[in-house]
C-alpha cells in the first residue's frame, strides 16, 4: 500500500493554494497517494466584499474538498500551511486544528509525519512565527516533525530552514523559487512518511 499524504490549507487569495499543490506534486513524485483539502471559510460575507482579490478567489472556488477528522485518520503524514495572521495561522486553519481534540485523545494523531508551510505580503511579516506556531499543534499531538532544513542546493536561495513560505509582493503569485522548493518539502515528507510507517508496520 502507497504512503498517504494529506495537504490541507487555508487560502484567502490563493497563494498558499498554490504552495499546497506544488507540496502535493512532490508528494507524488514519489509515488504516495495524497489528498488535498482546504478548510472552512469563516469570515462574512460582507468583509470579504471588500477586499477584490479575497472576493474572485472565493467566486473562483471551490478549490478543494473541506478537510474532514477522517483524512487526518487515514493519513500516515501531513502537511499543513496558511497565510500568516499576525505572526500565526489563520483563524480558520486553527479552528480545523482546534476539533482534532477527539483524535488526539485517542492516540490517533501520534507518529504521523507532519510538516507545515505559509505565505505573507512582507519580510519580517510572521513567516517564521506561523511554522512554528503550526507546529505546536503537531507537537501536542505526538507527530513527528519534519522540517525543510537545508536539504538541496535549492533551499539556500529559498531560504526557509522551517517549511516552505512565499513572501508576496504587491500582491504577487508564488515564483518558481517558492514552488520549487514547496515540491522538494512533498518529496521530503513522503519519503520520511514512508520510512517510519514502514518501520511501524514491522514493529506491529
Amino acid at each position: 500500500m502507497s504512503t498517504r499524504i494529506l495537504v490541507v490549507y487555508y487560502s484567502s487569495t490563493g497563494n498558499t493554494a498554490a504552495l499546497a499543490e506544488s507540496l502535493a506534486a512532490g508528494a507524488r513524485e514519489t509515488g504516495a497517494e495524497v489528498r488535498v483539502r482546504t478548510v472552512r471559510e469563516t469570515v462574512p460575507a460582507e468583509a470579504i466584499a471588500q477586499n477584490p482579490r479575497w472576493q474572485a478567489w472565493i467566486d473562483s472556488g471551490p478549490h478543494h474538498a473541506l478537510a474532514t477528522l477522517e483524512d487526518l485518520g487515514w493519513a500516515d503524514g501531513l502537511a499543513v500551511g496558511s497565510p500568516t495572521r499576525f505572526g500565526g495561522p489563520a483563524a480558520q486553519l486553527k479552528s480545523y486544528l482546534d476539533s482534532t481534540g477527539g483524535l488526539w485523545a485517542q492516540g490517533k494523531l501520534a507518529d504521523k509525519v507532519a510538516t507545515s508551510f505559509t505565505t505573507a505580503s512582507t519580510r519580517h511579516g510572521g513567516l517564521e512565527s506561523t511554522l512554528l506556531a503550526i507546529n505546536n499543534v503537531f507537537y501536542h499531538w505526538g507527530a513527528i516533525v519534519v522540517p525543510l532544513g537545508y536539504t538541496d542546493p535549492h533551499l539556500m536561495e529559498s531560504g526557509n530552514p522551517y517549511g516552505g513560505s512565499f513572501v508576496s509582493r504587491k500582491s504577487a503569485a508564488p515564483d518558481e523559487l517558492a514552488l520549487g522548493a514547496l515540491r522538494i518539502q512533498g518529496r521530503r515528507l513522503a519519503t520520511i512518511t514512508t520510512h517510519v510507517a514502514t518501520g511501524l508496520k514491522r514493529t506491529e
